[in-house]
């Protein structure tokens, strides 16, 4: 199956067509589905299978953000998520696939909810730092508002999914909170954007220094995500 994940690559780097980064998403849909029933589980175990949702997820934020009505005109947004979405595909295909049953400690729906919603929040998160990105080089020629609600949505889904991971942990170890190296980064990228949120509360005066707070963010995210978890020993990890 990995011909269909080259064949969502080589869609995402095609994506300055909307009909490329739709079929690098159907793609990506297909091999999920499929690895899916073989394993009688959701593909969302080790750096591999979470890098190709997360991937996934990134493209399905910047497809429904090109065909909104506020951001339907800013064609740079589609093709700078298609790009993401190809480049964390490509470093996916670095790691093998865990074709292992879910252990017990994990076979619960509160990991599955906890785990699918942290990456739908990663993927906004990321999908605002492009969006800051693109504020500051095009001098403030783009919305930061719907940045705002980018992030405000991602932080929402972070908030439910460590809930989530509270409820299973307490199920799993009997404790809703380890402070285990995942879980210490975990707070950290929680508190960061609720600053965040905080100063974009600030009005336009401050908008400069949000781009610039939502930029790092990204970096916060992605070594909250894979940092911890390939140079940390922790038991909260891949």
């Amino acid at each position: 199956m990995t011909w269909l994940l080259i064949f969502s690559i080589i869609c995402f780097f095609s994506s300055i067509w909307r009909v490329g980064l739709v079929a690098g998403i159907i793609g990506q849909c297909v091999y999920m589905t499929i690895r899916g029933f073989s394993l009688g589980r959701l593909p969302l175990l080790g750096p591999h299978d979470t890098m190709v949702f997360f991937s996934l997820a990134i493209a399905v934020v910047g497809l429904t953000l090109s065909i909104s009505s506020a951001l339907r005109s800013a064609a740079w947004l589609r093709i700078s998520t298609g790009l993401a979405a190809g480049l964390v595909m490509l470093v996916a295909l670095q790691f093998p696939s865990l074709n292992l049953p879910l252990p017990q400690i994990l076979n619960t729906f509160w990991f599955e909810l906890h785990v699918v919603l942290a990456f739908l929040a990663y993927a906004l998160l990321a999908v605002g730092g492009m969006m800051c990105a693109a504020f500051l080089i095009l001098n403030g020629r783009t919305d930061l508002d719907a940045y705002y609600n980018i992030i405000l949505t991602g932080w929402v889904l972070f908030s439910t999914s460590m809930i989530a991971g509270g409820i299973w942990g307490y199920y799993a170890w009997g404790t809703y909170w380890l402070w285990t190296p995942k879980e210490f980064w975990t707070s950290i990228l929680w508190l960061y954007y609720s600053i965040v949120l905080h100063v974009r509360l600030k009005g336009g005066a401050w908008d400069r220094c949000s781009a610039w707070l939502g930029i790092i963010g990204v970096s916060v995210m992605l070594f909250t995500y894979l940092g911890v978890s390939l140079l940390m020993k922790s038991s909260h990890s891949f």
